[in-house]
């Protein structure tokens, strides 16, 4: 799995989604932001970049629910992700529990095949373990 592809293939999908927002295709443009999550909910500021397009979409729509949902997401997305808890191919809709793994469908199974989101949180815990470490050494 190469982080630089992955951030390409978010991008990418955030683009789709903005040109689809403006010609007023807004299941287009939702479609296209719930690959986007998928593509980028490894790492924090394009996992909220993908909830903020959403909830974009949702106002936009009318959609209050799906509005309150991505809400929801935005303020817990913080936690959720310095913990882990990112379910591997969650789209990121208020439609689908935003603790619910989906199974990856077609080039994100193949482009996902090798992330685990466990090996991301002891990633995580080890940098924080790292640093908190260094600051009590510093400290002494």
């Amino acid at each position: 799995m190469d982080r630089k592809r992955l951030r390409d293939l978010f991008e990418q999908a955030m683009d789709r989604a903005w040109l689809a927002e403006r010609k007023g295709d807004y299941a287009q443009a939702f479609a296209e932001l719930e690959r986007a999550h998928i593509l980028g909910q490894r790492w924090l500021i394009r996992h909220l970049r993908s909830h903020w397009g959403m909830l974009r979409i949702a106002r936009k729509t009318g959609d209050w629910r799906e509005a309150r949902g991505q809400i929801t997401r935005l303020i817990g997305s913080p936690l959720f992700w310095l913990v882990g808890w990112l379910p591997k191919g969650n789209p990121g809709g208020a439609n689908i529990s935003p603790v619910k793994p989906v199974p990856l469908q077609g080039d994100l199974a193949v482009e996902l095949a090798g992330y685990s989101v466990w090996r991301d949180v002891a990633m995580r815990f080890g940098i924080a373990a790292l640093a908190f470490g260094g600051l009590w050494f510093l400290g002494r």
